[in-house]
C-alpha cells in the first residue's frame, strides 16, 4: 500500500486514533507555519482531553492482541513502515523543510536517522529466558521472562521530528507496546500525523499507533498523568521533563527523558586547529544549532585562542543563507519560532554587555539568526551558562587541563560533550573526568549511533535510548517460580 501525496498544504486537519481519522473533539486548529517565511501552510486539530482519553483507550484496547502478535509478523509490518519511509524520501524532505527549516542536507542526515532507527527496532530483543536455581528453597527453579511494558505515551520535540518520535514509536511496537504520540505544536506533521500516515500505509493495526496533536499547555498534562501509560518517552526541556517526570510518576509510570544540554568542546594546545575549527563549526551551526547535543561552549587552550576564532569565524561566514524550502543549496536556514529568536537575541546582547565581543553575526532578520561567534567569553555570561539552542559560539579560554575539567563540569547538565587532542592518552584522560553520558574525540558532539547508549546525566535526563537499552526501558522482567517436589512448610504437621 502507497501512502496519499505528503505536500505541505495537503489536509492535515484529522487525528489519527484506533485506525481512524477524527475531528478533535473541540473542532479547534492550530497554524502551522514555515519558518523561513513566517507564513501559514496548513492546520491541525486541537486535541483535547477527551481525544487524550480516546488515545489511550484505543493503545490500551489493542496492546493485548498486538503483544500476542508472532514477532515474525510485527517485523513484517515494522519493515513495511522502513519501505513507506524509503519509498517517499523527497516527500519528507520537503515536508522537514517547510515546517522544520531543514536545509537539504540536513533533511537527508535526519531521514538516515530516521529510517535507521526503524531498522534497529527489527533487530531488537528481549534477552532470552533464564532458568536460575532458588538460593533458598529446595527443588525450586526461578524462570526469569521479559514482556512488553504495554502501552507508551511518546511526547516528541520540534528540531528533529520525525527522528525523534520514530527512535522511541518503532522501538515500543516492535517490541510489543502499543503508542500515543504527541508531536510538538511546531512541527505536528513531521513528529506525527506523517508518520501515523507511513504506519497506516504499512498496515500497522488499528490502535496500535494513535497521534493527537495539540498545545502542550492543554494536553500535555493529561499525556504525561494519564493512568494507562507504562511509560512516558520525553524529549525536550530539562524545566517541561522535570514536569513530565512528577506527572508520569503519579501514576507510576517510567520517565524516559532526553532534556536539555551545555555541550562544552575542549580544545587542547595538542589540537589539530584547522581540523577543530571545521569540526566546532559543525557542532554550534548545524540545523541553526537547535540540537540538544550541539556546542554550547567552545574551551580552548589559550596558546591556540586567537587562531581557533579566527578560524571559526570564517566557518560561520561562508554559511548559505536561506529559505530551505526554496533553495536546496541552501546551508543554513531559521531558527523555529519568535520565542527561540528573541531568547537567542536577549542571550547575545547581554553576553555583549557583559564585556564580551561579536566577531561575526549578532542579528537576525526575521527568524533568520545570523551564526555568530563571540570572544573573550567567561563561563558564566549567558551564551554560556544557558542552552542557548541556536547558531551561537561562546568561546572560552582556558590555561591548562585542570581549568577546562572545571569549566566544562560547571554546569547542571551533562548530556554530550567532545574534545580535540592529538594526545590520544591525554584525550581519553580528559573525556574520562568529563561529567557527560556521551563525549567524543577528535569530533564535535552531533553524533548518534544506533549500536551505542544514547542519553545522558545531571540535570540531562534518565534512561537510554537505542539497542539493548531502549530494550530495558520497553520491557519489564517477570518471575515464574517452578517448585518441584513437594515443600516442607514447618508449621503443618
Amino acid at each position: 500500500m502507497s501512502v496519499p501525496e505528503l505536500e505541505p498544504d495537503a489536509d492535515w486537519n484529522r487525528l489519527y486514533i484506533d485506525g481512524e481519522w477524527r475531528d478533535a473533539a473541540s473542532g479547534d486548529t492550530i497554524p502551522v507555519e514555515n519558518p523561513a517565511k513566517q507564513e501559514v501552510f496548513t492546520e491541525v486539530p486541537a486535541a483535547t482531553e477527551d481525544d487524550v482519553d480516546a488515545a489511550y483507550e484505543a493503545a490500551e484496547a489493542a496492546q493485548p492482541a498486538w503483544e500476542e502478535t508472532p514477532r515474525e509478523e510485527r517485523n513484517e509490518i515494522v519493515e513495511n513502515l522502513l519501505d513507506e519511509l524509503n519509498d517517499s524520501f523527497e516527500e519528507i524532505a520537503g515536508l522537514l523543510a517547510t515546517e522544520a527549516g531543514a536545509p537539504a542536507y540536513r533533511a537527508m542526515g535526519e531521514f538516515a536517522t530516521a529510517t535507521g532507527d526503524v531498522e534497529m527496532a527489527l533487530e531488537l530483543e528481549p534477552p532470552e529466558e533464564e532458568v536460575r536455581p532458588s538460593s533458598s528453597i529446595e527443588d525450586k527453579d526461578n524462570h526469569v521472562v521479559y514482556e512488553p511494558v504495554g502501552v507508551v505515551g511518546v511526547i516528541s520535540p520540534w528540531n528533529f521530528p520525525l527522528h525523534l518520535t520514530l527512535r522511541a514509536v518503532a522501538p515500543a511496537i516492535a517490541l510489543g507496546n502499543t503508542v500515543v504520540l504527541k508531536p510538538a505544536t511546531d512541527t505536528p506533521i513531521t513528529g506525527g500525523l506523517l508518520v501515523a500516515t507511513l504506519c497506516e500505509a504499512a498496515g500497522v493495526p488499528d490502535g496500535v499507533v494513535n497521534v493527537v496533536t495539540g498545545r502542550g499547555s492543554d494536553i500535555g498534562d493529561r499525556m504525561s498523568t494519564h493512568p494507562i501509560p507504562r511509560v512516558i518517552s520525553f524529549t525536550g526541556s530539562t524545566a517541561v521533563g522535570k514536569r513530565v517526570a512528577e506527572n508520569a510518576a503519579g501514576s507510576l509510570a517510567l520517565p524516559a527523558l532526553e532534556l536539555g544540554g551545555n555541550a562544552p568542546f575542549v580544545v587542547t594546545d595538542e589540537a589539530d586547529i584547522e581540523r577543530a575549527a571545521r569540526a566546532g563549526a559543525f557542532g554550534s551551526f548545524f540545523h541553526q544549532g537547535q540540537v540538544c547535543i550541539s556546542i554550547n561552549r567552545h574551551l580552548v587552550h589559550e596558546d591556540v585562542y586567537d587562531e581557533y576564532v579566527d578560524l571559526l569565524v570564517d566557518h560561520a561566514e561562508s554559511l548559505v543563507v536561506g529559505d530551505p524550502s526554496e533553495n536546496e543549496d541552501v546551508t543554513f536556514g531559521p531558527v523555529q519560532n519568535e520565542t527561540q529568536r528573541d531568547d537567542l537575541l536577549e542571550f547575545i546582547e547581554e553576553t555583549r554587555e557583559a564585556g564580551a565581543t561579536i566577531e561575526t553575526g549578532g542579528e537576525a532578520d526575521g527568524l533568520f539568526v545570523d551564526p555568530t561567534v563571540i570572544s573573550d567569553c567567561t563561563n558564566d555570561m549567558p551564551t554560556a551558562c544557558n542552552e542557548h539552542f541556536g547558531p551561537v559560539a561562546p568561546v572560552i579560554p582556558f590555561a591548562d587541563d585542570e581549568e577546562a575539567i572545571e569549566l566544562a563540569n560547571d554546569t547542571e547538565y551533562g548530556l554530550s560533550a567532545s574534545v580535540f587532542c592529538e594526545d590520544a592518552e591525554r584525550a581519553r584522560a580528559l573525556a574520562d573526568r568529563i561529567e557527560a553520558g556521551m563525549v567524543h574525540i577528535n569530533d564535535q558532539p552531533i553524533n548518534e549511533d544506533h549500536n551505542a547508549p544514547f542519553g545522558g546525566v545531571k540535570q540531562s535526563g534518565l534512561g537510554r535510548y537505542h539497542g539493548e537499552w531502549i530494550v530495558q526501558e520497553l520491557t519489564e522482567p517477570k518471575w515464574i517460580s517452578v517448585q518441584g517436589e513437594e515443600r516442607d512448610y514447618f508449621v503443618f504437621e
